[in-house]
């Protein structure tokens, strides 16, 4: 049974452009994930090497913030893909198989590993060296009838991925330069595995071709030809459509329009509406004003539906207590987070951390009376438009802090203004660029088109502007962590919440 799989995650990845400003390549993410953390997820179980090289502090920091799998981080020591190996195996006992591989590949659901190599039966011990054979994408490199050929290939090409029985095999290796070099001069063979339906993201306009995901890593979203089906993954996604379930049962209850048809709780199937998200399409400015009117109108009912007595500890817990427990966890992992001014776009940002009690006292300024049925995430992307321009109500959160189905409503507008002003849908689809410079922070978000709305916006909720504005800077530091999947969105998030906090604290 195999224990352990070493990962060269040291290169820099110039070749996926500004996805690699800021972190390894190894964190950039697929299908939201990280490329690195897929193999977390298919071999849980087993104990990782990760070889670092490039922004290797930033590779230390966020694993010691998310990982979750046994691991050890390896300095590089030297350069190319023999880096760090040497280093790697000594951290492997005697007589251990284990597993080489690239950290951009991702292996297809359906892979297993030859006998030996699996964990059943485990009295079985691995006999033979494999070499993954990519099969289905090119690679520079070919294996052909036992030898290595440096010419590139699809149905021969060496994809990265290595089977040793023991670490005596590759004792000799080199402490720099091309592994597949070092083992055509070794003279090294392997049996061939096929790696057919494996992923590899070398390059940005393959990376930029991946479809992106819209659900997060704790959903699972299937998409059939009428109907949406959605399932958690793990306790945290079953918790919150199990919520998701009591928001669209009691909202049909009391007659909520506005709404997909429900086809059922368990698992929880909806229509699915013919139309797209508000910021996928382009409108006039009469267009915008309507839409956002028919939107106001529909929160506005949820609103006036029902009400309870407020409680000011589940305000306390989703404006103040969550936020600093999401960016405490990320402090060290944020650069320059433990300055007491970022400038972020050429603007002097007081830091957050610094500021923690004035920020408090503002907050416990927002006294709330009332809590109403409120939506709970109502941005554009929560939003959808069906033919005519009527707006769907999707993806309700169904809590505020401690209570279930009710709130501020104030955080309703909030979480409207983040996707008419701040853009946020753009940037959850990572349509940004962040540029981490030696003073300071340059973040460029892709615009909903929707700035201009904002005086109407305003207008028509007739909310007060401080206080929608206080609620968005907080809203974008809570993200953070909870956009943990892409360590540019961390920090962009963090920027963002300062940027716009310093307008109001």
């Amino acid at each position: 049974m195999m224990k352990y799989i070493i990962v060269q995650a040291g290169g820099k990845g110039t070749r996926l452009k500004h996805l690699t400003r800021n972190k390894p390549k190894a964190l950039v993410p697929v299908g939201n994930l990280p490329m690195l953390f897929h193999l977390f997820r298919k071999y849980p179980d087993k104990r990782f090497i990760i070889i670092a090289d490039y922004k290797k502090e930033v590779m230390r920091e966020y694993l010691e913030v998310f990982a979750d799998v046994k691991y050890q981080l390896v300095d590089a020591d030297g350069d190319g893909t023999c880096a760090g190996v040497k280093q790697a195996i000594s951290l492997i006992p005697e007589k251990e198989p284990f597993l080489l591989i690239w950290s951009d590949l991702i292996l297809p659901d359906d892979f297993e590993m030859p006998t030996g190599y699996r964990d059943f039966p485990k009295e079985v011990y691995p006999k033979e060296d494999y070499i993954g054979i990519s099969e289905t994408f090119s690679c520079r490199w070919s294996y052909k009838e036992g030898k290595f050929l440096e010419e590139s290939s699809c149905e021969h090409g060496v994809a990265g991925f290595f089977l040793f029985t023991e670490k005596e095999k590759i004792k000799t290796v080199a402490p720099r330069g091309e592994l597949v070099r070092w083992m055509q001069e070794n003279k090294m063979t392997y049996r061939e595995i096929g790696l057919a339906g494996t992923k590899e993201f070398g390059v940005f306009e393959e990376y930029s071709q991946m479809e992106m995901e819209k659900c997060r890593p704790f959903n699972k979203i299937i998409i059939k030809e009428d109907k949406v089906v959605k399932e958690g993954r793990d306790a945290h996604g079953k918790k919150l459509v199990e919520r998701e379930c009591a928001w669209y049962d009691k909202a049909k209850k009391i007659g909520i329009k506005n709404l997909p048809e429900i086809y059922g709780f368990n698992p929880l199937e909806i229509e699915r509406i013919e139309g797209k998200n508000i910021y996928e399409d382009s409108f006039s400015y009469t267009e915008k004003k309507e839409i956002l009117r028919k939107l106001i109108i529909s929160l506005q009912t949820l609103h006036k539906a029902e009400q309870i007595q407020a409680d000011s500890f589940s305000c306390k817990e989703i404006y103040f207590n969550k936020t600093f427990g999401r960016i405490g966890n990320i402090r060290d992992l944020v650069p320059f987070a433990n300055q007491r001014y970022i400038t972020v776009n050429g603007r002097k940002c007081r830091n957050v951390f610094y500021y923690k009690r004035e920020l408090e006292q503002r907050l416990e300024q927002l006294t709330c009376e009332v809590f109403c049925f409120i939506h709970g995430d109502c941005t554009f992307s929560n939003m959808m438009l069906r033919r005519d321009k009527s707006p769907v109500l999707i993806d309700p959160r169904g809590y505020f802090g401690y209570t279930e189905l009710y709130g501020d409503p104030r955080y309703d507008w909030a979480k409207l203004y983040y996707s008419i002003v701040g853009n946020y849908d753009r940037f959850n689809r990572r349509e940004f660029e962040l540029e981490i410079g030696e003073n300071e922070v340059c973040l460029t978000v892709q615009s909903n088109q929707w700035e201009d709305m904002e005086s109407d916006f305003f207008e028509m909720t007739g909310t007060k502007p401080e206080e929608i504005k206080l609620l968005h800077a907080v809203i974008w530091l809570s993200l953070t962590t909870y956009a943990w999947h892409d360590y540019d969105s961390i920090c962009g998030a963090f920027y963002n919440g300062l940027y716009y906090l310093e307008e109001v604290l």
